[in-house]
């Protein structure tokens, strides 16, 4: 399968919280981002991986249906929550690696 380095070959769903302290009450914001896989790097909304830097993806499930994704690079462990199951995405991101 070819792909262009501007075509999207997976993308993963993730929630952000954000708790959000008024004078009088505390608002918890959600608000949903995406991981996208290319041919060369990994992207989120905050950071861009080569995949030279990116060593292994994992994922913890919880028995509420969400989970943590785990992205371990070069600049550390990167932490995702996530309310599906990734499996697509972490085999995507292992064909690329091969």
């Amino acid at each position: 399968m070819i792909h262009s380095n501007n075509e999207a070959i997976a993308a993963l769903t993730y929630i952000v919280v954000e708790r959000v302290m008024g004078w009088y009450e505390q608002t918890t914001n959600r608000t949903e981002h995406t991981i996208l896989l290319y041919p060369n790097t990994i992207a989120t909304t905050k950071n861009k991986f080569k995949l030279e830097h990116v060593l292994d993806l994992s994922y913890k499930p919880f028995s509420g249906g969400t989970g943590l994704f785990y992205l371990h690079t070069h600049q550390g462990v990167f932490t995702f929550e996530i309310e599906t199951d990734p499996a697509d995405f972490i085999s995507a991101y292992k064909n690329l690696r091969s």
